[in-house]
């Protein structure tokens, strides 16, 4: 029986659909009446002239949110019904049924007004084609949008009063429980405890989580990970696990909630993207809520090291992990024209390269710095402020040898227990089963075999850490007095290269804040060096040129040495001169007798060297004698003696290159001439 004056014969020759929608699982289960009102519509589409075999129910998003049109393949199929003008008319308990949100909403309104289909809900039906019915639908759908923001502003608001009273109860990290009456302890497996409290023990020594990774790989020991049932699992070590851990304020005893935001914005997908919120915008933090594996201070102390320690040194403030390579500075070097983190080129040399503006704007490198002077400078300055301190380390390096083989070999042994109980167990599990039960008892002895060969595995590997650790480490006595006073001894192990690279850098980091560099000349470098503390070390470095052009006092090197060449002065004295006022050559901080000789040639000014010693010498041949008997040109000679074809030492009294007088000498010569021989030794 038709009972409203908007159905047409032209709908009724079309389908009725009533759409069946709940927003949960749980609501599906625990809400049946309302379930079984939605399906009532059926009844509702037969009284409006329907009949029942031209009524559809589409219930395939029962247990799907309305916010998003993304999960809901029955919606979906419902509006692509629509638009291929199937459908006559669309039966929901309520707006709120279909969409609650308006761009879905008003999308379905504009497809069912162009295809004349009609809306019903349990308060009437609804024409989306004209203006009546378009303004009440719009109403309702609004409302049913905001209706849901109410009702999740109103759920928030419970679970964040309840979250900043620490009454909220939330999912703890592995070696944290909860019993019945909502208390949180520490989980009752020592071995467990033991485990977290090594993993933090050895980051605060060895400063890196891989390095961590590294040391229970070594020493063939697990980490204790909890599945969803909350069961322990021990696994092997892995960097985000161990990192996963170090990161938790649990641990720290903190109670924390709102730690991370969801990138997802609708749909199932919500929440599958998490980005870590920085602790001031954390939401709730209580401290000293839980029992604590460490002090705030210690987490504080490690999320600093982890921070500072990112590997995307070159992006940001941070001064990344100590590397084996030979630049000291990397990480902690800037610009000192645009203020950005220098990176390290090894190409061609050490330097230290500013290309952040080149990368983001694609222009110019601000500069190339060679590094080893730079590295040289802040060394010393470094070693000179460290001589002073007096430090007994000795007994230090024994008492953490002591604490770490104890702690080590603790493991092993709380390692052993725990696989021979499950050993025990799978033996009384497969004893007590029934023989004839093939099914069961196959699966138990595997179960039993594989916990006797981790047992053994286990045995194995403790006596190999047994017999590393026999002992304390014991020094000889040049080593003891040297930790004794490591201020007095560290330049001397510094030269002697019994330092990594990475010890070096942590060293120089432990005073050393940042070092910010500028090239105010082609050969001058300046250099700030802030120290921890705020203490400021400013000086100008010479730093290796090119050419002589490059060098600020040319000029002056080369008026000195016209100068100086009237006087008749020989190379190496003018050289030992200029370097004793100043002066330099372009690739060293003295100045080299060839630097002197290329400028005194350049302006063709020739030096009569007088000789303190005989031109012969009695038995031997020189460098001219020799060439004038072989009719090439002396510098042939020494071209030779400078590439190592010839092989020659001077003469410790004359200072010449000596060759023996006699037919051999220029027989093998005349070879090496002709190609025969390839090098000559005298």
């Amino acid at each position: 029986m038709n009972t409203s004056e908007l159905v047409h014969p032209s709908h009724v020759q079309r389908q009725a659909v009533v759409y069946v929608r709940q927003s949960t699982p749980h609501q599906t289960l625990a809400n049946q009446e309302s379930l079984q009102m939605q399906y009532g519509l059926r009844q509702r589409a037969v009284e409006l002239g329907w009949g029942p075999s031209d009524v559809q129910v589409v219930d395939s998003d029962v247990g799907r949110t309305g916010s998003s049109i993304k999960g809901r393949r029955g919606f979906q199929q419902l509006v692509t019904d629509v638009t291929m003008g199937k459908v006559g008319i669309i039966l929901a308990y309520d707006a709120t049924r279909l969409a609650r949100n308006c761009s879905d909403w008003y999308q379905l309104l504009d497809l069912c007004g162009y295809r004349d289909c009609l809306i019903a809900d349990r308060d009437g039906v609804y024409d989306p084609g004209s203006v009546n019915g378009r303004l009440l639908l719009g109403l309702k759908g609004t409302i049913s949008e905001l209706e849901l923001h109410t009702l999740r502003i109103r759920l928030t608001a419970g679970i964040l009063s309840k979250a900043q009273r620490g009454e909220l109860a939330l999912t703890l990290p592995t070696g944290l429980i909860r019993d019945p009456s909502g208390q949180v302890f520490k989980h009752p497996n020592l071995e467990v405890q033991s485990r977290l409290e090594l993993i933090f023990d050895t980051f605060l020594k060895q400063k890196s989580a891989s390095k961590v990774v590294r040391f229970l790989k070594d020493r063939d020991l697990t980490i204790p990970r909890q599945d969803r049932q909350g069961d322990i699992r021990w696994r092997p070590a892995t960097e985000a696990a161990v990192c996963l851990i170090l990161k938790h304020p649990a641990y720290a005893g903190a109670y924390t909630y709102g730690r991370s935001r969801s990138m997802g914005r609708h749909g199932p997908e919500k929440g599958s993207l998490q980005k870590p919120l920085p602790r001031e915008q954390w939401k709730v933090c209580i401290r000293d809520k839980y029992p604590a594996y460490i002090s705030w201070e210690t987490y504080e102390r490690i999320e600093a090291m982890l921070q500072d320690n990112s590997s995307l040194y070159d992006r940001n403030k941070r001064r990344g992990v100590p590397r084996p390579g030979k630049a000291l500075l990397h990480g902690i070097v800037y610009c000192g024209e645009c203020g950005h983190k220098m990176v390290v080129q090894y190409k061609g040399g050490t330097r230290y390269l500013c290309n952040h503006l080149r990368q983001q704007h694609q222009v110019p490198v601000c500069q190339y710095i060679p590094g080893d002077p730079i590295d040289d400078h802040v060394v010393r300055l470094f070693l000179n402020a460290f001589s002073s301190v007096e430090l007994d380390l000795h007994g230090k390096v024994v008492e953490n040898a002591r604490q770490e083989r104890d702690e080590v070999l603790r493991s092993h042994r709380q390692q052993l227990d725990r696989l021979r109980y499950q050993a025990r167990l799978a033996e009384r599990q497969f004893n007590q089963s029934d023989p004839d039960n093939r099914l069961v008892t196959a699966e138990l002895e595997r179960r039993w075999e594989q916990a006797l060969r981790d047992l053994k595995a286990a045995e194995e590997a403790f006596e190999r850490q047994q017999q590393q650790y026999p002992n304390l480490p014991t020094l000889d006595t040049a080593t003891r007095k040297a930790l004794e006073n490591i201020g007095n001894h560290l330049p001397q192990w510094w030269a002697q290269g019994r330092l990594s690279p990475q010890h070096k850098k942590a060293l120089l980091r432990s005073l050393i804040d940042k070092v910010v560099i500028r090239r105010v000349r082609r050969d001058t470098v300046h250099t700030r060096v802030v120290w921890k503390g705020g203490e400021v070390t400013a000086a100008e470095i010479p730093v290796p040129v090119g050419s002589l052009a490059d060098l600020s006092q040319a000029k002056k090197l080369e008026t000195e040495i016209l100068r100086l060449s009237a006087e008749g002065l020989s190379d190496d004295t003018m050289a030992q001169r200029l370097t004793h006022e100043g002066y330099r050559s372009p690739m060293r901080l003295v100045v080299l007798p060839s630097t002197v000789r290329t400028i005194r040639l350049r302006h063709r000014i020739f030096i009569t060297r007088h000789q303190s010693h005989p031109r012969r010498i009695p038995g031997h041949l020189t460098v001219p004698q020799l060439a004038e008997k072989l009719h090439v040109p002396f510098h042939w000679i020494h071209d030779r003696i400078h590439n190592g074809t010839i092989r020659v030492a001077k003469d410790k009294e004359t200072g010449l290159y000596l060759f023996p007088d006699r037919p051999k000498t220029l027989e093998r010569f005349r070879k090496l001439l002709a190609g025969k021989l390839h090098n000559l030794r005298f």
